[in-house]
Formats: structure tokens, sequence, C-alpha cells
């Protein structure tokens, strides 16, 4: 007895998407932090901060993922990315705000709560927001210096697909939900 061909599947995760020139301006800290830490730069273009991590979804259950998200009522806000940081567990650095906006936190509850409302599987864990800018990166327990400050002005969230390539990873926006502008 042959077993049922195996359902196809993407890689996928709702994020904070932003635009060209918000990436370049999170990109020009790496210089600085690489010549500190070593490792190997995010490529610009990929930046993007992870909301909520989904993992292998079946590909017919996307359209469900989707408007699972767009049920979710969050308000625009300004994101300002004002420091950096290094995480010795998985050595990466990473840019973080200082201040999380409360708008943030509330879109990743709201997003959970209507995920787990439509039984979707995510990872639960407690919301650090970050922006991982360097991989493979070595650094102490120092701070890390002053970076300049980058805002995001977020009005919106994307659901993303990853592919692996030669480079780290290759991202595709699959869908932009928009919040709300009240």
């Amino acid at each position: 007895m042959s077993k049922p061909p195996k359902e196809k599947s993407a890689r996928v995760f709702f994020a904070l998407w932003p635009d060209d020139a918000e990436r370049a301006a999170l990109a020009a800290w790496q210089p600085v932090l690489r010549k500190l830490c070593g490792g190997r730069s995010i490529r610009a273009g990929t930046l993007h901060a992870t909301l909520v991590f989904i993992g292998d979804m079946v590909l017919h259950r996307l359209e469900a993922l989707q408007l699972a998200a767009q049920e979710v009522d969050g308000e625009p806000f300004d994101l300002v990315l004002d420091t950096a940081h290094y995480w010795g567990h998985n050595h990466i650095v990473f840019a973080a705000p200082l201040n999380v906006p409360p708008q943030l936190a509330q879109l990743v509850h709201a997003l959970e709560q209507h995920l787990g409302k439509h039984r979707f599987h995510f990872d639960k864990r407690p919301y650090k927001p970050h922006i991982t800018l360097l991989r493979h990166a070595q650094w102490s327990d120092a701070p890390l210096p002053e970076m300049r400050e980058t805002v995001w002005r977020v009005r919106d969230f994307a659901l993303v697909q990853s592919a692996p390539d030669e480079e780290g990873a290759n991202y595709r926006v699959l869908a932009r939900i928009p919040l709300n502008s009240a």
C-alpha cells in the first residue's frame, strides 16, 4: 500500500515589512556593527520584524490564514529603532526599540488570538521585537555603540513566505494586511 502524496507546503510568518527607504536607513547600521562583531550582514532587501512565526503551512490553507489575519484590528504606529544588541545564544546582532509601542504589542496579541481562534499553530513565545542585522557575530555583554535612530512608519503587516537560498533566505510577500487608520 503506497502512502498518499505529501501536500505541498510553504514556510510562512507574519512580519512588519518596511519600505526601501526605511530598510536602507537600518542597513546603514550594519557596516559599523560588522566591523565590531564580525559575522555576515543580512541583505538589506530582507530586513523585517517578525510578528508571529507559523512555519510550514499546507498551500491550500494559506488563503484561510490570510483571512484570519484580516480580522485583526490594529492601529498604525511608528516603530523607533534606536538600539543595537547581541544575543550570544544564536550569535546575532539586532536592532530593537528601546520603548515598544503599545500598538505593536496589541497587534501581536490580536494576531495570536485570531490565529488561535481559527486553530492555526504558531510559535508561542514572549514577543521581543527585533530586526536581525548580522548572523554568526561575536560580541560580549558590553553595550554596542549608539546608532542613529531609524523610524519605521507601520501602516500594515505582511504574510511572508520564506524559501532558503544560497545567501540565507529569500522572502516573498504573499499579502499585506492594512492597519486601521482611525
